[in-house]
């Protein structure tokens, strides 16, 4: 560990535009110019550890910024991610613990281990009960969601885009440690990490659709809830044909507000459930986002593990 001067923690607190039951209060971690998010709530607990990751402080060159990118990316070395890595483990005190990330495909898979696999999974959440094990999910605008069972002391990291959110893989990542830890729902904290938010996250009106056709509740998630199949009272005025009409305007969806409605309905308290309010596309100083930086983005990650 570095020496306790080299380490800094600062409150984060947004009050502006909160929402009610959304918790604004985060600590950031700096440790040698790496910089850290975490739940105060979660870190108090003695066994764990847990971190968002942020984009400074890293080895990686981005359009000639130093970078903390923590995926493996065409534009970016082995050696440099490698070295991100072991800086932000190092940082967040969990050296000795392995990293375990998946090969992620926006999908409700999920994994359960007992070990470090012996090679790369394909899935969007994993769980485990055991010590020694960093579980991590990678994202640049998705939504990164980590579960700790402070009784069962069982964890999971969840990685939630629009199609993970659509097939409830929160949900499921719950119901797999209910089945497995005897986990109980009230007793689950929730942090919903940084991620983009509905001020930015645009979408069509088909996924709108999608949406609908799972979740009575979904217009709450948008901005202005369209599917595309509203009638045009004037569309004479178009002066075009049926058929050959401007398609749909698009629509914001906010994820994190979906996913703390699932979070809900499947049984958690709302005062356990930590919502982060940084959004990756506007915060593009401290944040990756795909949607803005496209291929050329890096990617956070977002860790819990058992000491």
């Amino acid at each position: 560990m570095p020496p306790a001067k080299s380490v800094t923690a600062k409150r984060i607190v947004r009050k502006s535009n909160a929402r009610p039951g959304f918790e604004t209060a985060w600590d950031e971690r700096k440790v040698r110019g790496i910089r850290i998010l975490q739940v105060p709530t979660i870190a108090k607990l003695p066994w764990l550890i847990h971190g968002f990751s942020t984009k400074p402080g890293g080895v990686s060159d981005q359009n000639g910024e130093k970078v903390l990118n923590l995926g493996f990316a065409e534009w970016d070395t082995k050696e440099n991610v490698l070295e991100n890595r072991r800086r932000f483990q190092s940082a967040l005190g969990a050296s000795d613990l392995q990293l375990i990330s998946l090969e992620q495909i926006h999908s409700d898979i999920i994994h359960l281990f007992n070990a470090a696999p012996a090679e790369l999974c394909r899935g969007d959440a994993v769980a485990t009960n055991r010590p020694g094990l960093l579980l991590g999910v990678q994202t640049a605008d998705c939504v990164p969601i980590l579960l700790v069972d402070p009784k069962k002391r069982a964890i999971a990291a969840v990685h939630a885009g629009w199609r993970g959110t659509l097939q409830r893989i929160v949900v499921k990542a719950i119901g797999q440690m209910q089945m497995h830890f005897k986990t109980k729902s009230a007793d689950l904290l929730a942090a919903i990490g940084p991620s983009i938010g509905g001020c930015c996250y645009e979408v069509g009106t088909e996924v709108a659709a999608q949406f609908l056709s799972q979740f009575p509740e979904a217009p709450d998630w948008f901005d202005e809830f369209r599917t595309g199949d509203e009638p045009n009272p004037i569309q004479w005025l178009n002066m075009m044909p049926p058929g050959h009409q401007p398609p749909p305007r698009n629509v914001l969806l906010d994820l994190r507000k979906a996913n703390r409605a699932h979070l809900l309905g499947a049984g958690l308290r709302a005062p356990n459930i930590f919502v982060s309010d940084l959004c990756t596309a506007c915060r593009r100083d401290l944040l990756f986002s795909y949607r803005k930086e496209g291929p050329q983005s890096g990617r956070l990650l977002s860790v819990i593990g058992i000491r």
